[in-house]
């Protein structure tokens, strides 16, 4: 995959994690992450697979959010690093964030990321 076409998918990927519908939906987020996914939060918690699946689906209102600033960089044929500020609209949060993701088979599916809180840009 070229890197254009590359950087359009992982950021498809990483709205799907954002939507309300693919945050409920146990079977989506199987699929999106990988079984040795970890969490860093912008709480300062440690998430893993199996906590973030118990999570998720149980989160009460899931707040409008929005990537800008996104970008990628190929870590290794399979491994890309993915950066971007994000933004909660309710609660005017910002954040920046960062996920690794490893292409399985035909598919890539996040094995880390990590959320850190800062101020408006």
């Amino acid at each position: 995959m070229k890197e254009i076409a590359l950087k359009e998918h992982l950021y498809v990927l990483e709205e799907k994690l954002l939507q309300s519908d693919v945050r409920k939906s146990v079977i989506e987020l199987e699929e999106l992450l990988a079984h040795d996914f970890v969490e860093f939060g912008s709480s300062g918690r440690v998430f893993n697979k199996e906590i973030t699946i118990g999570r998720l689906p149980n989160e009460e209102t899931v707040d409008e959010m929005t990537i800008t600033d996104f970008e990628i960089k190929l870590l290794a044929s399979h491994i890309v690093l993915t950066t971007f500020r994000l933004l909660k609209h309710k609660s005017m949060e910002y954040s920046l964030r960062s996920s690794i993701w490893k292409l399985t088979g035909e598919q890539w599916q996040m094995i880390f990321h990590q959320g850190t809180p800062t101020k408006a840009p």
